[in-house]
């Protein structure tokens, strides 16, 4: 494990998101779900796709708050622009479970 420093850390802007919509993506290589995430008014709507099928089906993301990355560049996934890292840990079986809040918190605050 490499060591940052905390100025670093700074660095990384992580917000907490609420998905406003969600849709299967089959034309991902692996299995995945598109999200649609308003992260305030500060940053706005982003988009994402995310491997969480395993755990997660669109219906029940919407709603939901998620910790994600927002200062990374776009990058393309397929046909379709991710401008966003939502983050998750992998359960027993390296399946990814996403990060979010434990109790409703103020859409776009940053992680401290």
């Amino acid at each position: 494990m490499s060591e940052i420093s905390f100025d670093d850390f700074l660095k990384v802007d992580i917000r907490v998101g609420k998905v406003v919509r969600a849709e299967p993506y089959p034309e991902a290589r692996k299995p995945a779900i598109k999200m649609w995430i308003d992260f305030g008014d500060e940053i706005g709507e982003r988009r994402t796709s995310a491997q969480i099928t395993a755990h997660y089906d669109p219906m029940t993301l919407v709603g939901k708050q998620v910790m994600a990355v927002v200062n990374f560049p776009p990058r393309q996934i397929g046909k379709f622009m991710s401008e966003v890292l939502v983050l998750g840990l992998p359960d027993d079986k390296g399946e990814i479970v996403l990060i979010g809040p434990d109790g409703e918190v103020p859409t776009g605050g940053r992680m401290h």
